[in-house]
């Protein structure tokens, strides 16, 4: 028994965190080769030391602790609400608990989310997609476009060697399913050349759940592949889910502003923007 009575003492880490370094990295690398979200929580201020980590999991099973049992289910459960406020990196104090029983007084945690590196995967690679590809590798993103003409998907045409190119040789459907994946971190703008391929290619990608699927065309095209969709037996949660006609409204024309209006709906759709001109402030 230790000298707080009945209440428990602190314990060490049991995962990752201190001991194994090692471990919590794999347990990292699972999580982004699962395409799943986690929060990885960084002790950076308390009375008994710095640097335990802990990875908790959407599903709140964890990896590490920080030292405490009280303060691993404190964290575990504001990591809960770091993950849904969409920030990438905070700091929050958790925890206030008597050093009298043996607990601790404060504790600031650094939350930062783990996830896999946003994608945009461009399904055609005409003049829509040809400009979507080259704005979203400019702002950072790691990009794939994909096309069933391998005259279209060429180094002649996008020598940016980190871009990747799939020539669809056997068909939309196969290069969508492994080009998408698990579908965490992914954005997809659905730009083809017509009704048919927008039907392979929507079919395939609604079986990955992405975070963003997007379709161009006017209302009566989306609607036509939309319906065909509903017809064969897709459900309506996933139809509902398809942003068509995809992108914001900025009066676009040209293909380049085309590209801009999607790309803008999908920063929204990821930083949980709400599309909304700044300066409306002004006018409450």
């Amino acid at each position: 028994m230790n000298d707080a009575g009945d209440a428990p003492a602190a314990r060490p880490a049991d995962g990752p965190s201190q001991n194994n370094p090692s471990a919590l990295a794999g347990a990292i690398a699972e999580v982004l080769r699962g395409g799943a979200v986690a929060a990885l929580a960084t002790l950076v201020e308390s009375p008994h030391g710095v640097g335990a980590k802990m990875l908790v999991r959407t599903d709140g099973s964890r990896s590490g602790s920080l030292g405490d049992d009280a303060l691993d289910e404190s964290v575990a459960a504001r990591a809960v609400v770091f993950l849904s406020a969409r920030d990438e990196a905070s700091t929050h104090r958790v925890g206030e608990f008597a050093p009298a029983l043996g607990g601790w007084s404060a504790a600031r945690v650094l939350f930062e989310r783990v996830e896999p590196e946003p994608h945009v995967v461009v399904c055609g690679a005409g003049h829509v997609g040809a400009a979507l590809a080259r704005l979203a590798r400019s702002l950072g993103y790691r990009v794939t476009l994909i096309d069933d003409r391998a005259d279209f998907v060429t180094r002649g045409r996008f020598p940016d060697a980190g871009l990747a190119l799939v020539a669809a040789a056997d068909g939309w459907a196969r290069a969508v399913r492994e080009t998408v994946g698990a579908g965490r971190g992914v954005s997809v703008a659905v730009v083809t050349r017509g009704h048919n391929e927008d039907e392979e290619c929507l079919r395939a990608v609604l079986e990955a759940r992405p975070d963003y699927v997007g379709m161009i065309g006017s209302r009566r095209r989306t609607n036509i592949v939309l319906e065909r969709l509903r017809e064969s037996g897709v459900g309506e949660e996933f139809l509902r889910a398809v942003r068509a006609p995809v992108g914001l409204d900025i009066g676009a024309v040209t293909p380049e502003e085309v590209a801009l209006s999607i790309l803008a709906e999908i920063v929204a759709q990821r930083r949980g923007g709400s599309c909304a001109p700044l300066s409306s402030w002004r006018r409450l």
